[in-house]
């Protein structure tokens, strides 16, 4: 069964991870049935994407309950970033329908969204600093531009979870509404894009993003640098834990 469901629907395409036994938790094989379906929203005739989680949550953020990935460490980080490259590089704009948890990477796909609609439950967290990860997805360059440098060090640093109403007050979110309305708002916002020329909606994007993305590749790159730096060092850790309880 795929990780992420996909469908087009009246020039809408909806794209809904599917992982709800585990809260939509990021493990490798939903990073690959998400760029394949962010790649057939491109592809498609879709004029605008809604991204949604299936079951009680948007994304938990990684699946810590999953053995530790083997194989190339570069190869998985790069893998993941590229979620945001394709987020950032859709011609259709991206809107973001948040229930639920949006921690750590799923905080971070919302972030990758041009537009993020939360349900009054939504709880957003970055808790990477305490569990000795680092960001990815842009988060490093994103978030302080939405909500400012001092707010973003402050949610990066401290991983306290901020609900709805607190997100849309930081300007993380565009609008906060109960649970029951979230997926009608979002593809009612996205049923309005829809019915604007398609050309004009890609060059008023690309045009606010552009600026923005121009230093989007440094900071993926930055952050994958800093991912492998704490992967290593987390190993070394756990090895000298180990040697310890057996000493």
């Amino acid at each position: 069964m795929s990780t992420v469901d996909f469908a087009v629907e009246d020039g809408i395409a909806l794209i809904r991870l599917n992982r709800p036994e585990r809260l939509n938790a990021v493990v490798p094989a939903l990073v690959d049935d998400l760029l394949i379906a962010l790649d057939a929203a491109a592809a498609s005739d879709a004029n605008a994407v809604v991204l949604a989680g299936n079951g009680r949550a948007f994304c938990a953020g990684h699946d810590l309950k999953e053995p530790p990935a083997g194989g190339d460490s570069r190869a998985r980080l790069d893998r993941l970033q590229d979620v945001t490259r394709r987020m950032r590089g859709l011609r259709q704009p991206l809107i973001a329908a948040v229930h639920g948890y949006a921690i750590g990477a799923g905080a971070e796909f919302a972030l990758g969204c041009d537009l993020v609609i939360a349900a009054e439950d939504a709880v957003f967290a970055f808790p990477e600093v305490s569990l000795g990860l680092s960001v990815t997805g842009a988060a490093s360059r994103l978030l302080p531009l939405l909500v400012g440098p001092l707010k973003a060090k402050e949610l990066l640093l401290l991983g306290e979870r901020v609900d709805g109403k607190t997100a849309h007050d930081l300007g993380l979110v565009n609008a906060v509404v109960p649970a029951a309305d979230l997926l009608d708002t979002a593809r009612a916002w996205a049923r309005k894009i829809a019915g604007h020329p398609a050309a004009a909606a890609t060059m008023a994007k690309r045009a606010v993003d552009a600026g923005i993305d121009g230093a989007l590749e440094a900071a993926l790159e930055l952050e994958v640098s800093h991912a492998l730096i704490t992967e290593h060092s987390a190993a070394v850790q756990a090895s000298t834990e180990a040697f310890r309880s057996r000493a």
